[in-house]
């Protein structure tokens, strides 16, 4: 609580309500927003640029400034960063803001105080936007850093074996290098702001130390005072929209249940581009709510604290925790009570491909049955992950639906020994009901985003669901009268029962908002085919096209279809092209860096 010399006393119970209304990311932003007000009433030499600014103005001759350099894949480590710069801005410290793919390699050897703030895609890749960065950092031509400080901070997911690998090779090799770590690397798990708030304030507090208050600019931009608004939708505070349609659009005969979902924002003033995406925030299957109490034999009834919230057991577990995907901290924690070698024996770094296998076949439930152990609330509640929403790539084009917004979504579903299992957004989704509303918030992906200029040609690549975001480009083509033309190529297994939107692609075709389009049915032939044989197949009109200016997206699966591709396109560039090995490397990372080459890969 603040002193009364600070603040009236009458103003206490004012700030106490609005921050417990607040999410930790809220109330840092607020931190830094209200530091500029102060600042900005001051006079004018004492005056700081706004907190959210994009980047400082350039650095006085012998000041040092941080440089903030984020790799993002869902938007959250950008999140962070952003999060990061503000604090530090407010704080009158000069620092800018760069994603990996928009800095210069040059200059890495000139820094001074550098954090990095990173996620892992999948089992141990760098998010599209850094690959070119990390490879740079790791390979040959990297630079010694004896005056460089840094820090790390890594974004990942427990569920795989290389949890936040990446940042951990980059916080390695920057040591190697010669550069001074600052601060251990932070590993933030699903539940980030258990890791990253601390990281975020002990980096903040050094680059106190580190910095020069910036000197006052001759016209210093002032921080303009909250005003009034209507009610803000974000990630913290949902909107609840209504389910308008929820119909599946798989045939007869498939082993795919695909559904096409319409929801209202009507009077959220959520608002959406080509290529971005969807948030959800579901809700636990009933059902598995009472298996999981039954396996941990305890009473959704019992009221537990965790982290100073009390709530019923059967809540915590229902709204609030991760109940299918297995991460190796669960398993850690649950080898610990069930004292089980052959447990313990999964979890030792020789066993990383069965622990990957293990993990990727077996759901909560089933590593509960499989080790039974004793359990209080408290301790099955801080074992488990927080529930974290899940993104969609949006099916539509605003211009075209207007308040609504389309998902394409692939109920994961199977049997196991006689018994469903599920994932928790797909199946709360594929269960909601007309007239239902559902929690949701935009989740921007501004590098999967169609070209600037409509007169450029576009290439589509999706697999299954992957093809949603590609309906939403070929409507904002069309209803913009782009004269790029526009290229798809589409796989599932069966033409008969797993062609998405064919009827709207047809229709595309005939109306010329669809110029080409590759389909592979894997499943309708002996020999399997996939996207990735079509794109070869037509590899000369493909390096033909994007010689010409065109832009390639990628969406699908990141462990198989997304690599395929890649693999693909480098064979044609090699085969096309007449490039080597390295030259065809170069030619992708000159796309990516270009914004020509984008992928939205899960």
């Amino acid at each position: 609580m603040l002193a009364p010399n600070y603040l009236p006393e009458a103003r206490h119970s004012l700030i106490a309500e609005l921050a417990d209304t607040l999410e930790p990311s809220s109330l840092h932003w607020l931190s830094g927003y209200f530091a500029g007000v102060a600042q900005a009433r001051q006079p004018a030499r004492e005056t700081v640029a706004p907190p959210l600014a994009v980047a400082a103005a350039p650095a006085p001759d012998g000041a040092q400034r941080l440089t903030i350099l984020y790799g993002s894949q869902t938007g959250n480590a950008k999140r962070v960063a952003t999060q990061l710069h503000e604090q530090v801005l407010a704080q009158g410290l000069e620092a800018r803001l760069v994603r990996a793919d928009q800095y210069k390699a040059k200059d890495l050897k000139d820094e001074q105080l550098l954090y990095v703030v990173m996620s892992t895609q999948g089992d141990g890749d760098p998010p599209d936007d850094s690959i070119a960065w990390v490879e740079f950092v790791l390979g040959k031509r990297a630079p010694k850093l004896p005056r460089l400080k840094y820090a790390v901070l890594g974004l990942g997911d427990s569920s795989y074996p290389s949890f936040c690998g990446i940042s951990q090779k980059i916080d390695e090799r920057l040591a190697e290098l010669g550069a001074r770590r600052l601060q251990d690397a932070g590993t933030a798990d699903l539940d980030l702001e258990t890791v990253t708030v601390p990281w975020q304030g002990r980096a903040l507090a050094l680059a106190s130390e580190a910095l020069t208050p910036a000197a006052p600019a001759a016209h210093q931009a002032t921080v303009t005072p909250l005003r009034p608004q209507t009610e803000k939708f974000t990630r913290e505070h949902p909107f609840q929209a209504e389910v308008l349609l929820n119909q599946v659009i798989t045939g007869r005969g498939s082993d795919k249940d695909i559904r096409h979902l319409e929801l209202s924002l009507a009077g959220s003033q959520l608002r959406y581009e080509p290529g971005d995406a969807l948030g959800i925030w579901p809700v636990q299957d009933d059902t598995l709510v009472a298996r999981i109490l039954e396996a941990s034999a305890l009473n959704a009834a019992d009221t537990i604290e965790h982290q100073g919230t009390r709530r019923p057991l059967g809540e915590w577990l229902g709204r609030h925790r991760e109940l299918t995907v297995l991460t190796r901290p669960f398993l850690t924690a649950l080898a610990e009570r069930a004292g089980r070698n052959e447990l313990k024996d999964l979890l030792k770094p020789e066993a990383r491909d069965s622990l990957a296998a293990y993990l990727g076949s077996h759901q909560l439930i089933d590593a509960l049955r499989e080790w039974p152990a004793r359990w209080t609330g408290p301790e099955l509640v801080a074992a488990l992950r927080p529930l974290t929403p899940r993104l969609y790539s949006i099916a539509s084009s605003a211009a075209v639906a207007e308040d609504e917004v389309h998902l394409t979504l692939a109920h994961v579903a199977f049997d196991k020994e006689g018994e469903a299992r599920w994932g928790v957004a797909s199946h709360f989704l594929a269960e909601r009901a007309e007239g239902d509303t559902v929690p949701v918030f935009i989740e921007e992906n501004t590098r999967f985003r169609l070209p600037a200029d409509s007169a450029r040609d576009i290439i589509m690549i999706g697999a299954g669901t992957g093809v949603a975001p590609f309906r939403s480009f070929v409507q904002a083509r069309a209803e913009s009268d782009a004269t790029g033309r526009n290229w798809l190529f589409f796989g599932n297994p069966h033409f008969t029962s797993d062609f998405l939107y064919q009827t709207e692609w047809q229709q595309a075709l005939k109306d010329g908002h669809l110029n080409r389009i590759d389909l592979a049915f894997s499943r309708d032939q002996a020999d399997k085919v996939y996207v990735q044989h079509r794109l070869l197949e037509r590899g000369a009109d493909v390096y033909d096209w994007i010689q010409a200016g065109a832009h390639i997206y990628v969406c699908g699966d990141a462990e198989r279809m997304a690599r395929d591709i890649h693999a693909t396109l480098l064979e044609i560039a090699r085969d096309q092209g007449g490039l080597d090995e390295e030259g065809a490397r170069q030619w992708l990372d000159d796309l990516s860096a270009q914004g020509r080459y984008a992928r939205d890969v899960y």
